[in-house]
């Protein structure tokens, strides 16, 4: 018996036609097949206190040559397509998997787009011909270049332990195009990926493959702070085993091959420092260096003494943030990025969180203090009279009233949305971290009786503080929930959880500013994290201006303490958490400022990093002025976001919604005639929330009463809109039930007070037929058959019943008539 393609599913066009052409041209089930393949998690989009994903499409096939290297994507389609149907979305799944050979299908044969074959990209061939692993893989290797010499360490397996981790699209890339340069023998190579990505498990699968391959036998990872080191040796390092060990006390033991280590444990400004030295220069084969934006990346650093003692290692810097000044250049190390994902491209595509910015502009910031002729201070110090302005204070000047407003803010903005919220405040040093940490104690004396804890502070001079570093990045530890830092948790802190991150602190440098953004950008959907919040005290936002800043955050306000502290009816919270249209550019009006290295101690405590030489600094007396009595006051608020063109405007999640729809939609006729041709109307509603339209958050903008063709034709075409239950009810005044059996009107009445509850789902959902006050008329298929003579007659009086609900455009003018 023939099979009739006409009829059969895209599955079914799968597992009977595409998968065996596959299989029968040699390709290992087990080892060289993927199906559903998904890439990207799907961007987060956040409404108010609501946030969803958009829905992703998975690859339908993809082929590699051995796990972890894709050679091919195959797209199909049902066979009532052509067969090239599916080719550019094939097309988009082989540039994220960087494959040259895309195969499109509906069964009848294939269409193969070979970016190998550049004088004739695309060709058809039969379903008998499809090539073999060997004919891709060798068309592969002459594309890319390979000489016999490189393959045994490209082919080299990756790391699995049989978990099911995989690693993800950008990461497969950064890796193989890293074991790539090296086996062409390049020896410097940087990889710039935005914090929250992976780098430390994309260097362990680079060095697992090299060291599994004996090309590279002896291994070094620095980083700069104890965190990092400990972090990666118990985590992503772990497969290593007792191959592996931590230098510490200025030794490198040569027993061990993969050596964990501190810049600062490996040397320092005297010779007997200089534990590197121990070894001979060809000792490492190879260095990684984590966080290679800071020290490192001077000319002139003492850390940059390793690298060059050690020239002959192959050395790969790992960056979120690549340092480029007219004093520090990465590039000119490293040589240009081997492999690039940044942070926007992280939230695109799901793995990064989204974020949304509260500015709360202060009068003494914006307009200055000076103190009166011979003030002293509350030690009795002398003020230096000038006007001091939003750089001095708390660095050289403290207004202790501006200090009580912060964290009387940030406490409120924590009642009103979730005290338990994992918060990080960046502060201007150790002394500001201290005296806002009692601020923040002292305004919440409920949590902080349930848990000291509840506030700390975390900085480099505070062994206690430090030890709670752990507990606070742990989602299934509570406490501590605030934390006060400077410069201790700017990098390499790994706070899945953490949902606000407060600035009171100076920032110029774009480094440092996505390092601290970075804190947020972790996503943990388990523990209810998808998007963060950033509270700034010190117009530091204002480097989103900065070109070299590519993740924009979803909304911008400015506002003034008390909409947070004094709104009793929580219309501030209202405010904030209920418009934020999507934004495609970081443009600000705000200012520019030279960049700073914060590594050379601008703005940063010594105390801070994990030194053993800092305590031989010699340290010049310091006065900071400790003033009372000043008051602080509120300025003026505005609500602003990015729009498409990158200028500030005013804007609510309704003027969202009407943007948006218009652009598909050109008229309230086009939009209506395309709703009663759907044949499901959810598939337009889930398109429309794949661009940004949430409608719970939009029911909650508007009405709870109104389904999505009303919400639109209200907010979007200004018409009046008719609640579920009115157009229910005026289906039922028409009568028009009477023509089907009394079972099937029963059906029928059924559903539509399903709709008047819960929307269109309730009628076209697979499920409609299960519902309670269905059910007692039998299954499924037994109503379809007994109360209206098939799934097909039953399918028509849904049809009938939608089109009838949606029938007259005019009806809620009639209403008001």
């Amino acid at each position: 018996m023939s099979i009739n393609k006409a009829k059969l599913t895209e599955t079914d066009i799968i597992t009977k036609f595409i998968m065996p052409a596959v299989q029968d041209a040699g390709w290992d089930l087990m080892k060289q097949i993927r199906q559903e393949v998904k890439l990207r998690d799907g961007k987060v989009i956040v409404r108010g206190a609501i946030a969803m994903r958009t829905t992703v499409k998975s690859a339908d096939i993809v082929l590699y040559h051995k796990p972890h290297m894709p050679l091919a994507v195959i797209e199909a389609k049902a066979n009532k397509h052509e067969i090239g149907k599916g080719m550019q979305q094939g097309l988009d799944y082989a540039r994220l998997l960087e494959v040259p050979f895309i195969f499109a299908s509906n069964g009848d044969g294939f269409i193969f787009h070979d970016k190998t074959n550049p004088a004739q990209l695309e060709t058809r061939i039969e379903l008998s011909d499809f090539p073999t692993p060997q004919q891709l893989w060798q068309k592969y290797c002459a594309y890319r270049g390979y000489t016999e010499a490189q393959l045994p360490l490209i082919t080299q397996d990756y790391h699995d332990d049989g978990s099911g981790k995989a690693p993800r699209y950008y990461q497969i890339q950064a890796i193989n195009k890293t074991i790539e340069a090296i086996s062409r023998q390049q020896n410097r190579i940087l990889l710039v990926m935005a914090t929250g990505t992976g780098k430390t498990y994309t260097a362990f699968q680079i060095i697992w493959r090299l060291w599994k391959s004996r090309q590279k036998k002896r291994i070094l990872f620095l980083a700069d702070r104890t965190a990092l080191i400990d972090q990666t040796k118990k985590n992503d390092f772990q497969p290593f085993g007792t191959a592996m060990t931590w230098a510490k006390n200025r030794t490198i033991d040569p027993a061990f091959e993969i050596h964990l280590a501190l810049y600062q444990a490996l040397t320092g400004p005297e010779e007997h420092q200089k534990a590197y030295k121990q070894v001979s220069q060809d000792f490492f084969d190879l260095i990684i260096i984590d966080e290679c934006h800071r020290g490192s990346a001077a000319d002139d650093s003492a850390w940059r003494e390793i690298l060059e003692y050690f020239t002959s290692a192959t050395q790969i810097g790992l960056t979120a943030t690549p340092k480029e000044t007219e004093e520090v250049s990465n590039i000119d190390y490293f040589g240009e990025p081997t492999y690039t994902y940044t942070l926007k491209e992280g939230i695109e595509d799901g793995f990064l969180a989204p974020y949304k910015v509260v500015r709360v502009d202060l009068d003494i910031d914006a307009q200055g203090w000076r103190p009166e002729k011979g003030q002293v201070d509350d030690n009795g110090e002398l003020i230096e009279d000038r006007i001091y302005n939003i750089k001095d204070f708390d660095r050289t000047i403290v207004i202790k009233n501006r200090t009580e407003l912060v964290a009387q803010t940030i406490t409120s903005y924590l009642q009103r949305t979730d005290p338990m919220a994992k918060t990080i405040i960046f502060c201007n040093d150790i002394d500001h971290a201290d005296r806002m940490r009692r601020a923040l104690v002292n305004l919440n004396p409920e949590q902080v009786a349930k848990n000291e804890k509840y506030v700390m502070k975390i900085t480099g001079d505070d062994e206690i503080g430090k030890a709670q570093l752990e507990n606070f990045c742990n989602p299934k530890k509570a406490y501590p929930v605030i934390v006060t830092t400077s410069e201790l948790m700017t990098t390499g802190v790994d706070a899945k959880t953490c949902k606000l991150i407060v600035l009171d602190q100076n920032i110029q440098s774009i480094t440092k500013f996505k390092q601290i953004i970075g804190r947020g950008t972790r996503i943990d959907e388990k523990f209810g994290k998808l998007w963060f919040t950033i509270l700034d005290f010190k117009k530091a936002t204002e480097l989103f201006a900065d070109d070299r800043f590519d993740g924009v955050p979803e909304k911008i306000m400015v506002t003034k303490p008390e909409d947070i502290i004094e709104d009793e009816d929580g219309s501030f919270i209202d405010e904030l958490t209920g418009v934020e249209p999507d934004t495609e550019d970081g443009s600000t009006d705000g200012i520019n400022e030279p960049e700073q290295d914060y590594d050379s101690g601008s703005g940063s405590d010594l105390g801070e990093m994990d030194s053993d030489w800092g305590d031989d600094q010699d340290e010049k007396r310091f006065i900071k002025f400790q003033v009372s009595g000043v008051t602080v006051k509120k300025i003026a608020e505005r609500v602003q976001y990015y729009d498409s063109d990158g200028k500030l405007v005013t804007e609510s999640f309704k003027d969202y919604t009407r943007k948006t729809i218009q652009k598909q939609f050109t008229s309230l006729d086009d939009f209506t005639r395309k709703w009663q041709n759907a044949d499901r109307k959810q598939a337009i509603i889930d398109e429309l929330a794949n661009q940004g339209v949430i409608w719970q958050a939009l029911a909650e903008d508007v009405s709870k009463d109104l389904d999505p063709f009303d919400l639109i034709c209200h907010v979007v075409y200004d018409q009046p809109a008719l609640t579920r239950k009115e157009r229910a009810e005026n289906v039922k005044k028409r009568n028009y039930f009477t023509k089907y059996s009394a079972v099937a009107q029963k059906v029928l009445n059924a559903l539509l007070d399903a709709y008047a509850d819960e929307g269109v789902q309730a009628i076209e959902g697979k499920d409609a037929l299960k519902a309670n006050t269905i059910v007692a008329f039998g299954r499924p298929l037994e109503i379809a058959k007994k109360a209206f003579g098939g799934a097909k007659q039953y399918n028509a009086a849904i049809s009938e019943l939608e089109h009838l609900l949606y029938q007259s455009s005019n009806e809620a003018s009639k209403k008001l008539a």
